[in-house]
């Protein structure tokens, strides 16, 4: 048994994790940080090859609107822990940070995601944060915790005065983000919602035909929507199974909700969202008898392949359709959903500890002393920025939390 009550411990060294850490250290007081894999914040790293977007100049009102149902709840997490002091944060390490033409805040060109985790672990360093890599949490033990030293296999206890949970959620299993922490809070009662893929790509069955003829293909300036749900800007990706992108991805909720409900799940895809339907349909009235279709829409609308494959392939008679049920297609083809892609391909997980589990600075109620940050909570937000940011966040509300409770 290693009882170290002076010493507060932290499973899992992804974001959440370490600015717990931080903050905790920051503090005056003794941390252990426990991560089962070689290296700490390695979905951090990844993460980071698509786009490193640290958060969002959004402001905090319409920014806490992202996480959906939790809203409430994020709304003092953010006014705790903002974006703008998450820019302060990343200055005081090095890395300077700018806002860009969608909103989202990135780190300048010349730092990579390596660059800034380098320099939080030097930070770290300098605060007495110890950092124990492959060691695995195994649960509770009485007051205590049970660990693993994988290497040797050695299995100890530690009880700490205090811990903090931050062991993410179940995508991205390589990195460690794997959900095997659940049954081991599920034990001793706390309960937990079902993971299911969070901002992913949607499948759509396409003909052989198809998938040879476009394999992976972009389209771009569209919109998006659900049934009669509200559309999403951007670009979104044809590919064998289906469709990648923003929009895809913000959708997901609604997607997986209507699949939920044993409902058909349709996206509606705008081609031509900045043109009026009015304008729309003058243009396409304009089609003289036998123009093909594809020359008439790249002259007429500069819509250019894969976009004619695209309409046969969900209308076969797209070709003949008078000018208005054309104009229908155009800015609402319906793209059946068959399912969601796998929960590992996801980019975050919805499910996790249900935050009714946790009273308000994220301690468990089942067990004092013992609080929650980042992926393991039932939370979820779309890419752009606040993903990490409810990650940050939540770990500097729970450090607070523990600070309150050691007081």
């Amino acid at each position: 048994m290693h009882k170290r009550p002076g010493v507060v411990a932290v499973i899992g060294g992804g974001p959440a994790g370490l600015m717990a850490a931080q903050r905790l250290a920051e503090a005056g007081l003794a941390v252990q940080v426990f991560e089962a894999q070689a290296t700490v914040g390695r979905k951090f790293l990844v993460a980071g090859h698509g786009g490193f977007n640290l958060s969002n100049a959004e402001d905090l009102a319409r920014f806490a609107s992202r996480y959906g149902a939790e809203e409430t709840r994020f709304r003092s997490l953010l006014s705790h822990f903002s974006p703008a002091d998450l820019r302060a944060w990343a200055a005081e390490l090095g890395i300077e940070t700018f806002v860009g033409t969608s909103g989202r805040i990135f780190p300048v060109a010349a730092h990579k995601p390596a660059d800034l985790l380098r320099a939080w672990l030097g930070r770290l360093r300098e605060l007495g944060v110890e950092i124990h890599t492959r060691h695995r949490w195994l649960g509770f033990a009485g007051a205590g915790l049970r660990l693993r030293e994988e290497a040797s296999g050695r299995e100890f206890t530690s009880e700490p005065a205090a811990t903090v949970l931050a062991l993410g959620g179940a995508s991205w299993a390589k990195t460690g983000s794997d959900g095997a922490w659940v049954p081991l809070l599920q034990e001793i009662g706390v309960p937990v919602v079902p993971f299911a893929p969070a901002n992913c790509g949607a499948e759509v069955v396409w003909s052989d035909f198809f998938k040879e003829k476009v394999g992976r293909a972009p389209l771009k300036n569209i919109s998006l929507r659900v049934n009669s749900g509200p559309a999403v800007r951007g670009e979104i990706m044809l590919t064998d199974y289906g469709l990648e992108g923003t929009p895809v991805y913000a959708l997901t909720p609604q997607v997986r909700e209507a699949l939920g409900h044993g409902g058909p799940a349709t996206l509606f895809l705008n081609l031509k969202p900045d043109l009026a339907p009015s304008a729309l349909r003058a243009k396409l009235q304009q089609r003289r008898s036998g123009a093909s279709l594809p020359d008439f829409l790249r002259k007429a609308l500069g819509l250019t392949p894969p976009v004619p494959t695209l309409l046969r392939e969900l209308v076969p008679q797209v070709a003949t359709a008078p000018p208005e049920e054309l104009a229908a297609l155009l800015t609402a083809l319906p793209l059946p959903v068959a399912g969601l892609r796998p929960l590992d391909e996801a980019i975050s997980t919805a499910g996790g500890i249900a935050l009714a589990a946790v009273d308000e600075h994220l301690m468990l109620r089942q067990r004092p002393g013992t609080f929650v940050a980042g992926e393991m909570l039932d939370w979820e937000a779309p890419t752009g920025g606040y993903l990490l940011q409810g990650c940050f966040s939540t770990g500097a509300w729970a450090a607070q939390g523990v600070l309150q409770h050691l007081r």
